[in-house]
């Protein structure tokens, strides 16, 4: 029970990392607040998962209904001490083809969306005496992918991010990280197959380039939150969890 008395908020709960999150949170004590644009969805996550757990509608990218989640996390918990902040929408598409429409809907959510995240919920975390804020960032923000520019700048903007706000609030023990996975058995990378001409061959040869010959799970991803989440990893700050299968360790 490595988070018994915590308070969690994660966003994109609805599904794929951020639902096992909020499942593996719970199971480890915490009291969670999950949060997604899809409201209904929300909700009924917090019901299967079950005691101290609650489901509410939001748009990560306002700032009125950042606001709302937290206050409305503190008035059911009493404070809070985890933000992982994970939602986030993927558009494909080379620079060429990217709109700027798409381009700042991408902006809205996958980075303005967490820094309006992180500044609702710093002064909970300030008068908790400290936290964990768990960014997901990607590997797409250390590499790059010629079909997804614009996806990669905003997860490359939170690395960049992550270690700012690691440094000005470590006084304050509050900690920042990103986990940075690779391909994850989500809507989103089925999405991605979509984009491809053939699907099915890009899939078999994506997974071919693993050393662990799979992508990541969920859970995979999870477990990796929950570490960052908990004390065991108090000194750790400012930094990138890769959760890859040993994807960067190949030169080809």
């Amino acid at each position: 029970m490595r988070l018994t008395g915590k308070v969690a908020i994660i966003t994109g709960a609805a599904g794929g990392i951020g639902a096992a999150t909020a499942a593996r949170f719970a199971a480890e004590g915490a009291a969670v607040t999950c949060v997604d644009v899809r409201a209904e969805a929300a909700r009924e996550l917090a019901e299967q998962i079950g005691g101290d757990t609650y489901g509410i509608g939001a748009d990560v990218a306002s700032p009125e209904d950042n606001a709302r989640v937290v206050t409305e996390t503190v008035r059911r918990f009493g404070g809070i001490d985890i933000l992982h902040a994970n939602a986030a929408v993927q558009i494909m598409g080379r620079i060429t083809d990217t709109t700027a429409e798409q381009w700042d809907r991408l902006h809205a959510v996958n980075l303005r969306g967490v820094y309006l995240g992180v500044q609702a919920v710093l002064p909970a975390l300030q008068e908790r005496g400290g936290g964990s804020i768990v960014i997901t960032a990607s590997l797409l923000g250390i590499v790059g992918d010629p079909d997804m520019p614009a996806y990669g700048a905003m997860k490359g903007g939170l690395r960049s991010m992550t270690r700012a706000l690691a440094a000005a609030h470590g006084p304050d023990n509050v900690r920042v990280n990103t986990i940075c996975p690779a391909d994850v058995e989500t809507e989103l990378l089925e999405d991605f197959f979509a984009f491809q001409p053939d699907p099915e061959a890009a899939r078999s040869e994506l997974t071919g380039r693993y050393p662990l010959r799979r992508f990541a799970s969920p859970e995979d991803v999870a477990n990796a939150a929950l570490f960052l989440a908990s004390d065991e990893s108090a000194y750790i700050t400012g930094t990138d969890l890769v959760v890859d299968g040993g994807l960067l360790a190949r030169i080809y």
